[in-house]
């Protein structure tokens, strides 16, 4: 299968906790770092999770924001991963940016050009990806 998402982590199920309609599922990736996905209840039993399953955690480059300086702002957004401009790739109106996270992963995120330039972004520089748990699909292979 091939799909058009740029963030593709495999991982493991770590933890689940499950309500009457939504479930908070959070993976550890290979590299180890962790995401916080939530997804429906129906979701949840139609893939069969468990702690300890593998799973794969899929995310679109626009639902990928950057922050350079948090300056003490708390956010909503459940995973916040921190990590280096590894690439930056200008385009007249939107930018792609790749972080390099501690464990190597990569995160695509696709910004606007002023944006990027209002964060100052370049290679080399600090940068975190903040994901909304919302924003990740899970899938599993049979």
């Amino acid at each position: 299968m091939k799909i058009s998402a740029r963030n593709v982590f495999e991982g493991q199920v770590t933890a689940l906790s499950s309500g009457p309609v939504s479930a908070e599922v959070e993976i550890v990736t290979a590299g180890g770092d962790k995401l916080i996905a939530t997804i429906t209840q129906g979701s949840a039993q139609a893939l069969d999770l468990a702690v300890g399953k593998p799973v794969v955690a899929l995310i679109k480059a626009s639902n990928v924001i950057v922050m350079t300086d948090h300056g003490g702002v708390k956010l909503s957004a459940r995973n916040c991963l921190p990590g280096t401009v590894e690439k930056l790739v200008e385009g007249p109106v939107s930018a792609e940016v790749i972080l390099k996270l501690a464990g190597g992963a990569q995160v695509f995120a696709s910004i606007t050009r002023e944006g990027a330039d209002a964060l100052g972004l370049k290679p080399g520089s600090a940068a975190t990806a903040v994901i909304k748990a919302s924003s990740i699909i899970i899938g599993v292979t049979d």
